[in-house]
């Protein structure tokens, strides 16, 4: 008797994303390593010094981690209500923040009591930053001014009250210690110059602004709100350059790559897409487990940080090409695996063979038995016909070789009807697919016509199916169509060929040398 034979599943060419370099790039980090926060993880801050530590704001408490630790190396706890916008200086000594409580905090870095306490603001602080020449700390709060204070003295300097709503986002120039940005909750983003009463610049963003960017030129300013990202160009007096709805829900954070040429962006819907600067096209996308608050690169991008409103801090290492090489020499060595493999065999020898068990699938258990319908359910499992469509449409193939494809399809309830119909209208216009499904869907019409009109869920079902097939058929007839049209323009664009002349004689009185003057001639048929 001969062996059963499995049954033979087709492999198709996979349809995924294209790999780039940036591709290849953004998937080379580790698994992430999740830290548990005690509350909603608003703000990352990475330290511009080595060895670059980075400042988690969270509830009531400012953790410094390390770029491998998976506990604080420092906690500021001095908070009596939620903590906003921890904060480096340039030189990685000093570390600000905001609080509900409307006071702003100076910490050292190496300390755990606050040097500073600004106090002045009426309500939450969340927005906080050292100005270039490290002696002048910029605030907005939700009492919709923004302030300028002195370090040394602990004083105010300057107080503006444009803004007629809650100043949630801001940023410093590097390049010039007496300019900064505010983006507030009335839509607009304003460039204040400290040596002036008022702001010098305005910008419409249409949308609550979350979230600010400055690019290392300072001649572009990226800002975040709504659904919406827009670059503006400074230096053309706040022109918005191009605008970036890429995004499901409210983008919250942003960040540049460590070269400039990448810009992320961080949001709501769970996603953190990656564009380039210079088309503004998304080359990658992060996928994380709930809304996403806060986002960070470490210098040289060795790390990306990500903080979620589920209190997770997500940490992503860049993958060290050391590590694959001590990987590799712990494995064993060359010889264990050609042990015996080139060994000659002698004509004495006796040969003795073990038999190899065949491990079949489960619809292929249900095939050697013979019991097609029960093959036919084990591959419309869940699982495998989302992921697999290529299993079902082999087993198919396969009863129909047998001829018994109409008894697997007969004899089934309105639930497994339902299940089938759903498998075909998700593939029968897959060209991979397309010619065995539809002899499945013609036997399907043929069994179950007498039932059309008593189940509503397999009229639906069938509904859908015909307005499927006749789109198809128009999509056909278009490309059919444009083909035509194409090849009327192909052949339009050919090079025509030239008629030959007729041979002449010298007898006709012609010379060689007078043929090439004459009209071609035609023959007539």
């Amino acid at each position: 008797m001969a062996s059963f034979k499995p049954t033979k599943i087709p492999v198709y060419p996979k349809l995924g994303e294209k790999v780039t370099q940036d591709t290849l790039y953004w998937k080379n980090y580790k698994a992430p390593v999740q830290i548990k926060e005690y509350g909603a993880v608003s703000s990352i801050d990475f330290s511009p010094v080595a060895p670059h530590n980075f400042a988690v704001t969270a509830f009531t408490r400012i953790h410094v981690y390390g770029p491998f630790s998976k506990e604080p190396v420092k906690s500021f706890t001095k908070f009596k209500d939620t903590a906003y916008c921890g904060r480096f200086r340039s030189d990685g000594q000093l570390l600000v923040a905001g609080c509900e409580d409307s006071k702003v905090r100076l910490f050292d870095v190496d300390g755990k009591v606050a040097l500073r306490m600004f106090k002045g603001h009426t309500k939450a602080v969340h927005v906080t930053d050292f100005t270039s020449d490290r002696y002048h700390i910029i605030t907005g709060s939700d009492d919709y001014t923004c302030r300028l204070w002195d370090i040394p003295n602990a004083a105010e300097l300057s107080v503006y009250q444009e803004h007629k709503d809650y100043i949630r986002c801001g940023v410093t120039s590097k390049l010039n210690k007496d300019l900064f940005i505010t983006g507030s909750y009335d839509h607009t983003v304003k460039l204040f110059d400290v040596r002036t009463d008022k702001s010098v610049m305005m910008m419409e963003h249409g949308q609550p602004v979350e979230s600010l960017l400055l690019y290392p030129s300072e001649g572009l300013l990226v800002s975040a709100g709504g659904r919406c990202v827009k670059v503006w160009d400074l230096l053309k007096g706040g022109q918005p350059l191009v605008s970036l709805k890429n995004h499901h829900k409210t983008v919250t954070s942003l960040c540049l790559s460590s070269c400039g040429q990448r810009l992320l962006t961080a949001s709501l819907d769970r996603h953190v897409k990656v564009y380039n600067t210079t088309t503004y096209k998304v080359v990658h996308n992060f996928d994380y487990a709930a809304s996403i608050l806060s986002v960070a690169l470490a210098p040289d991008d060795a790390s990306i940080v990500v903080g979620m409103t589920n209190g997770i801090l997500s940490v992503k290492h860049r993958k060290n090409p050391e590590d694959s090489k001590v990987a590799q020499k712990r494995r064993p060595t060359y010889k264990v695996y050609v042990k015996g493999k080139n060994y000659v065999p002698k004509q004495d020898d006796f040969l003795v063979s073990k038999p190899v068990r065949q491990h079949l699938a489960q619809y292929d258990k249900q095939l050697k038995k013979f019991n097609v319908s029960l093959a036919l359910d084990a591959a419309l499992q869940k699982w495998t016909r989302h992921r697999k469509p290529e299993i079902p449409v082999a087993v198919v193939k396969e009863l129909d070789r047998r001829g018994t494809l109409k008894n697997a399809l007969a004899g089934r309830d309105e639930k497994a009807v339902s299940q089938i119909l759903n498998f075909l209208i998700g593939n029968l216009v897959d060209p991979r697919f397309t010619p065995i499904l539809v002899k499945a869907a013609e036997i399907m019409l043929d069994i179950y016509q007498p039932i059309i009109g008593q189940s509503p869920v397999v009229d639906r079902q069938l509904l859908r199916l015909q307005d499927l097939v006749e789109r198809e058929l128009d999509y056909q007839l278009e490309l059919m169509e444009v083909l035509g049209m194409l090849d009327t323009m192909f052949a339009s664009c050919l090079p025509k060929k030239e008629l030959p002349y007729a041979g002449l004689s010298r007898s006709n009185g012609v010379t060689e040398g007078e043929k090439g003057v004459l009209t071609p001639l035609v023959q007539a048929t």
